[in-house]
């Protein structure tokens, strides 16, 4: 047989497998007749409030708390550990390590380290006299220079002595001239009271004579000005250029001559000095490991061993305790520092759409019975956790924070709870359980009693609590619904709608529990359906997100496996009856 034969016989093989498949489908929907939904579970339409939350359960945590670690390098060993759950105040002691062989170290870093320092005070007593005087003699030569630049800045600045002398003159100048207008205006009065007989000629004179004298006035103000600019404003200029050059070469003298005169010792000297150097790090360095073998707490609060905290599952950590071989950077106290708690707790990937910072959440504590605490969410992690990653690579759960409000008071670190995050709460609103939901045709739709059969209607839902879904329309309170929307009717009816189900006359089946109670029972029965599913991040009609499954992560009814498909903005989720 050719390898074309072979293709195509497989191709109808293929073909052929599909048919019966199809045919086997149809003949199953064709097969449901109406004995076979007489006794499936049904719910009536209830209307009313609905809160719409995720529950999780976490564990208490302190929210601000100091992690305490080995800072000692290399490994050590625990001499002394205080008691877990002892009550410390800042600055007592919480854990002593080894330090036995750092002391011996430090003995003999002190002995070369006090060789080195001597040689270095030798050279540097050898090298201060020299220093000494070229560093008065070049600071002197700048000193010079910078009174130098200052004169000649102080000269020609914008309102330097130039600029004011220059002032001056003009000011000089225009008081003159002014002086000169108000005797030349007298001197004319006086003329014509003069003509007039009015005043004698000794008056006139007298103010002629200080018209002159005006006159005379204005001209020698205006000869200062000249003199000023074409002269004195030069000369000064030139004198103060030339003793800031003066100054300049002097002071570059003085530094190459005293350069060379102490280069030579500060070479001995950076030698000694590096050496020096070097001898006190390594001793410092000594010492600060020695004083770090002894941890004190930085604040007070309770002690808690980090490997009571972190769990058993982290390289089967064995408890911390005197003797315990530790290396540097291990993490060995939490030190809560104040009262108030948190809650962490995992949410799994397919509520991530729903939780949001800052949304109320209820957290109730399995120690403290019937007592709640009421916060809210602080913090959602970026990325999963690694931790449940590397036990199961297909969960995917992410570290939420909580933080808790009021009194928390009987909370202790480490202590079991469990939140509900309150993700939004209707006062009245038309609800019925999530699996009495199905899709067809991509939209979400119901099988409504109607007679003696049940009739599919297309609805608009809004969020669920893993129990109960919000119907936005196409349903009224009181209606009865099908719990178990047979599968086979969905499936056909993507293509063409199918018949509507008729019933024969039989007592009605009590409804299902009202309020998001149990509806396990209803599960169970039926044929195959698809339900509304949270688990894609689309949202669905008027922005809200989707109706989540009772098999989602957290709801836990695992009666089903649950299948995801897309359509219409809204996720769903198929489950399969035996």
């Amino acid at each position: 047989m050719t390898r074309k034969n072979s293709t195509l016989l497989k191709a109808g093989i293929v073909a052929a497998v599909a048919v019966l498949i199809v045919a086997g489908t149809a003949f199953k929907l064709a097969a449901t007749d109406d004995n076979s939904l007489a006794d499936a579970p049904t719910f009536t339409v209830e209307q009313g409030p609905l809160t719409i939350g995720i529950s999780e359960s976490g564990t208490i945590k302190a929210r601000d708390q100091e992690i305490i670690k080995s800072q000692v390098e290399g490994t050590t060993t625990i001499l002394w550990v205080i008691p877990e759950g002892s009550h410390v105040q800042k600055g007592d002691m919480l854990v002593e390590l080894d330090a036995s062989t750092l002391n011996d170290r430090r003995i003999d870093q002190q002995t070369v380290t006090q060789n080195a320092e001597t040689a270095f005070i030798a050279a540097r007593e050898t090298l201060a006299v020299g220093r000494n005087q070229a560093q008065a003699d070049v600071e002197l030569a700048q000193l010079t220079l910078d009174f130098a630049r200052l004169d000649l800045e102080k000269y020609t600045a914008s309102k330097g002595e130039y600029e004011t002398q220059r002032t001056e003159a003009e000011a000089s100048i225009r008081l003159a001239q002014e002086e000169l207008l108000r005797a030349e205006e007298k001197l004319k009065w006086s003329k014509k009271l003069a003509a007039e007989k009015y005043i004698s000629s000794t008056e006139l004179q007298t103010d002629e004579l200080a018209w002159n004298k005006a006159t005379l006035n204005v001209k020698l103000a205006q000869n200062r000005l000249e003199l000023l600019n074409e002269f004195t404003y030069k000369r000064q200029l030139a004198q103060l250029n030339s003793d800031v050059s003066q100054a300049e070469m002097a002071l570059e003298r003085i530094r190459r001559s005293s350069a060379a005169k102490v280069i030579q010792l500060e070479a001995e000297l950076r030698a000694t000095e590096s050496k020096l150097q070097r001898e006190k790090t390594r001793l410092a360095k000594i010492e600060d490991q020695i004083q770090k073998a002894v941890i004190k707490a930085p604040a007070a609060g309770m002690v808690v061993y980090a490997t009571s905290a972190k769990g058993s599952w982290r390289g089967n950590q064995a408890p911390l305790e005197e003797g315990q071989t530790v290396y540097e950077r291990t993490e060995l106290i939490y030190l809560p520092t104040s009262d108030s708690v948190k809650a962490e707790i995992k949410v799994h990937e397919s509520s991530m759409e729903k939780v949001k910072v800052g949304l109320p959440v209820v957290v109730t504590v399995d120690a403290l019975q019937g007592k709640t605490f009421m916060g809210r969410v602080a913090k959602i992690a970026l990325l999963p956790d690694a931790a449940s990653m590397w036990m199961n690579p297909d969960l995917k759960i992410y570290a939420t924070e909580i933080f808790l409000d009021g009194d928390s008071t009987g909370l202790r670190t480490g202590m079991s709870c469990r939140a509900e995050i309150i993700v939004d709460r209707y006062d009245n609103v038309t609800f019925i359980p999530v699996q009495a939901v199905v899709r067809i045709g991509k939209q979400p739709t119901v099988y409504v009693r109607q007679g003696n059969k049940f009739v599919d209607r297309q609805v608009v839902i809004g969020l669920d609590n893993n129990r109960m879904v919000h119907i936005k329309s196409g349903l009224q309170p009181g209606e009865v619904v099908l719990l178990t929307p047979p599968l086979a009717a969905a499936e056909v009816r993507q293509a063409e709608k199918a018949e509507d189900l008729d019933l024969p006359d039989r007592p009605p089946v009590p409804d299902g529990p009202p309020n998001g109670g149990n509806l396990g029972s209803g599960s169970q029965q039926g044929g195959d359906s698809t339900r509304p599913s949270q688990s894609s991040g689309a949202s669905g009609p008027d922005g809200e997100r989707p109706a989540r499954s009772p098999n989602a992560p957290g709801s836990g009814n695992t009666s089903r496996p649950r299948q995801t498909t897309e359509g219409a903005g809204q996720s769903a989720e198929t489950r399969r009856s035996n």
